[in-house]
């Protein structure tokens, strides 16, 4: 068999001076900026704002902004706190056939690489698509066994980190392998991390973003990997998947299709496995005018991620809650959407909320599941208090591939999210930057920071 690692490791490399095509250029602008849009609210929140000041006196010297405190430090430093940041409020992007989220560990470390190294926007671009193609291909190669015990943004996400950070120091193929040769082994995240409660989610693409960044740098001094990592007997496959990785899988295409222009971007500011459900009841609603004290029941028939990790019946944290199709179903009535507001605490006791909660089951349809990862479906059956009851498939999610947002759409999300964090001025010139620029972007004014008061 062909060595997996060494032909991801070429691939990634010749993204360095291959012509970047202007629709991959685009995809990987819109990837940044719904990474922005994710990061901003995140950075004045734990664990990132708890991680900032414990991690201070170690920031380093260097040009790389670390957006939490908006401080310039070394590469890993802002590496590690922008990636923590932009997981926290579940905004960012996602490759559904892998069930990973490439952005928050891929484009910090770029970012940080390419801001230390003083380069330009057109480095960062191919830096993110390399990183992308390597992680999400990696992904492919080791779904979806490998999500019953790994986060794979925690362990996919350092050779997306790896290979971003590769590109920018200009790494050639040989030492390009050796950086994710050394990542693999650092490669970590746990399911139950987000199972249960704690803070510690966000940490795993912070990790994965630090991690990959560490190899990448190792590489560049001549640090030497195990070539084999990938496939061999006791390598990362093996150990992280039922069928030792469907590697002719992901090196499919490799020069036909590129991973970044297959991105979802969030429409729901919650776990991606709750969003047919929630874009099917959108729809029911948008049909049939009712409310949420008119619902007497809902069933959702979902695939095996969306009954394993997101039926939860009762919360009583913010992360329990973006992570429960109860809970997300209930604001979606009440609220009208599943934006930031809805994992505000004042709605996290809401009692409508948690009224509508008790009429919301959950179980696995096994014919959706046979679809799992590459297509995410719902099927819901409401029963209405006045007798009715209607029923609804829904065979994608808004936001996916086949159903994307428009430029329009992501800008408007961007917008929502960055406004409150930075200001109305800022987050339109940071946009039209991340739109046309070819400047790398610097420090922002986060909210917390300025010296004057707020309007």
């Amino acid at each position: 068999m062909e060595n997996p690692l060494i032909r991801l490791a070429e691939h990634a490399a010749s993204w360095r001076d291959r012509p970047l095509p202007a629709a991959v250029a685009h995809h990987a602008r819109r990837a940044l900026i719904d990474w922005f849009a994710a990061l901003l609210p995140g950075c004045t929140q734990p664990p990132a704002s708890l991680m900032a000041g414990v991690l201070a006196d170690q920031r380093g010297t260097g040009r790389a902004i670390c957006y939490v405190d908006g401080q310039a430090g070394a590469l890993r430093h802002a590496a590690l706190l922008n990636a923590t940041a932009s997981h926290t409020v579940e905004f960012d992007d996602i490759f559904r056939d892998a069930g990973y989220h490439p952005g928050c560990p891929t484009i910090p470390a770029a970012l940080a690489a390419a801001q230390a190294r003083g380069t330009d926007m057109d480095t960062l671009l191919r830096a993110m698509v390399a990183g992308y193609e390597v992680s999400c291909r990696i992904g492919l190669a080791v779904q979806p066994s490998h999500y019953r015990y790994w986060h794979t943004t925690g362990t996919v996400g350092t050779f997306g980190a790896a290979a971003a950070v590769g590109v920018v120091l200009g790494l050639d193929a040989h030492r390009m392998a050796h950086a994710l040769a050394t990542a693999a082994t650092m490669a970590g995240g746990l399911q139950q991390a987000f199972r249960g409660e704690g803070m510690s989610k966000p940490l795993h693409p912070g990790h994965a973003a630090e991690a990959g960044a560490l190899a990448a740098l190792a590489a560049s001094a001549g640090v030497t990997g195990a070539l084999d990592v990938l496939h061999g007997p006791v390598g990362f496959a093996a150990a992280t998947s039922a069928d030792a990785g469907q590697w002719d899988k992901a090196l499919a295409g490799l020069d036909e299709w590129v991973a970044i222009t297959r991105m979802t971007f969030k429409n729901h500011g919650c776990c991606g496995h709750i969003f047919a459900a929630l874009d099917g009841l959108a729809a029911l609603q948008d049909r049939h005018g009712f409310t949420a004290e008119q619902v007497a029941a809902l069933h959702i028939g979902g695939y095996s991620a969306t009954k394993d990790v997101c039926d939860r019946p009762v919360v009583a944290t913010e992360q329990q809650a973006r992570f429960s199709a109860q809970y997300c179903a209930g604001a979606l009535l009440v609220l009208g959407g599943v934006r930031l507001a809805a994992f505000a605490p004042a709605n996290l006791a809401n009692p409508r909320i948690h009224a509508m909660m008790e009429k919301v089951t959950v179980s696995l349809d096994p014919a959706l599941a046979q679809d799992y990862p590459a297509r995410r479906a719902a099927n819901l059956r409401l029963e209405l208090v006045d007798g009715r009851v209607l029923e609804h498939h829904q065979p994608t999610r808004k936001g996916d591939p086949d159903a994307p947002l428009s430029d329009a759409e992501l800008a408007a999300k961007f917008y929502e999210l960055a406004v409150p964090a930075i200001g109305a001025t800022a987050a339109e010139a940071l946009l039209d930057l991340l739109r046309h620029g070819a400047a790398l972007p610097g420090a922002l004014p986060l909210a917390a920071q300025r010296l004057e008061p707020a309007s």
